[in-house]
């Protein structure tokens, strides 16, 4: 994928990588800022809490601009 997030500097590619995995029979999502999160009982918990988080950091960098 190419393209500009609103703080990289210049355009550059991005790869997709798979954002969720499993320790100890409990899953976890990594985020853009290299944080791990979790842990969740069920993927689909850790796919919506994703989601979630998503629309969070998006909601404050509108308010923040």
């Amino acid at each position: 994928m190419f393209g500009k997030r609103a703080q990289d500097p210049r355009p550059a590619t991005h790869f997709r990588a798979e954002r969720f995995s499993t320790v100890n029979g409990f899953y976890f999502f990594s985020t853009r800022e290299n944080t791990l999160e979790g842990p969740f009982a069920t993927r689909e918990e850790a796919e919506r809490e994703s989601q979630a988080y998503v629309s969070r950091v998006t909601k404050r960098q509108r308010m923040d601009h």
